[in-house]
């Protein structure tokens, strides 16, 4: 049997626990392990959202951290460009996408070309949201 080829999309920007319990997540769940990092361009569109962290330092961080087989740039929000290129056969995303219109959107488009999805749960206490928020503030300590 073939390896089984796992993919976890995000911006990864102000690399976080949150992150990093979704690759390990995500890790034990395959063979390969491929990390799809979105690009500023996706994301400014996307969610309105400049990253803080330039891409290149992003995939640099995501690619060191010795979890990941690979990393993926994502220049498109169809997950099905992402997989026509890498070729997963899993696509891990957080459980605040579960029942969602964006997440049932996920599920039909990867059940269209045979992807499960599967998702792990929200680490709701870290978020680059809130990271972004608590700088703004000028917070000293985030949690």
């Amino acid at each position: 049997m073939s390896n089984v080829v796992g993919y976890v999309p995000g911006v990864f920007d102000l690399f976080h626990v949150g992150h990093l319990n979704a690759l390990r997540q995500a890790r034990a769940m395959c063979d390969v392990l491929v990390a799809g990092v979105v690009s500023d361009e996706v994301c400014e569109a996307s969610k309105g959202i400049t990253p803080t962290v330039p891409l290149i330092e992003r995939l640099e961080i995501v690619r060191a951290i010795g979890i990941v087989d690979d990393a993926y740039v994502e220049i498109t929000t169809d997950k099905r460009d992402a997989w026509r290129e890498v070729g997963f056969h899993r696509i891990f995303k957080g459980d605040d996408w579960k029942g969602t219109p964006k997440g049932e959107r996920l599920e039909q488009h990867m059940a269209e070309v045979g992807v499960e999805v599967v998702y792990f749960p929200y680490t709701m206490h870290t978020s680059s949201t809130a990271l972004r928020r608590h700088l703004d503030r000028g917070d000293e300590r985030v949690s």
